[in-house]
């Protein structure tokens, strides 16, 4: 069975699923960024059968997130290397090792995020680039771009009331968190 295809959909999520929607390539991402580059330590690391690894750093290489580059030549032997894109994949990653502790960690965190300099642990958001403020719901809205066709258009017209009210709901949880109400 075919599975569908996520390229040519406008939503930017669902293209970058297309990319690393798969659980596999999810974690490959995570030991490129830990400093695996060979075959051999991505699958003592992961414990993933060869012919799935093949496949799966094949599609991250011909998809522009990973480079092969050889190292040796008798034998050949190959070694994968971020690219810029998929360096510029570790905030998604950092985001996520966030959400993972925050919600399904009830033993305690594994992994955590240090400022070198400092020696600080640091909590990864998302914030405005502009002004360095966190994103959310209740201050921030998902609007078409100039590019989003018409079905785009309608279905984020659609979805505004129930993003606002999602908004609310945050702002209600973050004022309970801190103790006060909103």
């Amino acid at each position: 069975m075919q599975r569908k295809t996520f390229r040519n959909m406008q939503c930017p999520i669902a293209r970058g699923l297309e990319r690393v929607g798969e659980w596999w390539s999810m974690l490959l991402m995570r030991e490129a960024f830990y400093g695996t580059r060979r075959f051999d330590d991505f699958q003592k690391n992961l414990d993933i059968a060869p012919n799935m690894l093949t496949r799966r750093l094949g599609a991250l290489v011909e998809e522009g997130l990973l480079e092969r580059r050889q190292y040796s030549e008798k034998p050949p032997r190959y070694e994968y290397v971020l690219t810029q894109c998929g360096r510029d994949f570790l905030p998604v990653l950092l985001a996520m090792l966030a959400w993972g502790n925050k919600h399904f960690a009830p033993e305690g965190t594994s992994v955590e995020l240090l400022d070198k300099e400092t020696g600080r642990l640091v909590e990864p958001v998302l914030v405005d680039g502009g002004t360095g403020e966190r994103l959310s719901l209740k201050r921030h809205a998902v609007v078409p771009g100039p590019a989003a066709g018409e079905g785009m258009r309608r279905r984020l017209a659609a979805a505004a009331g129930f993003l606002a009210a999602a908004g609310d709901t945050q702002a209600e949880n973050e004022a309970l968190a801190a103790g006060g109400a909103s």
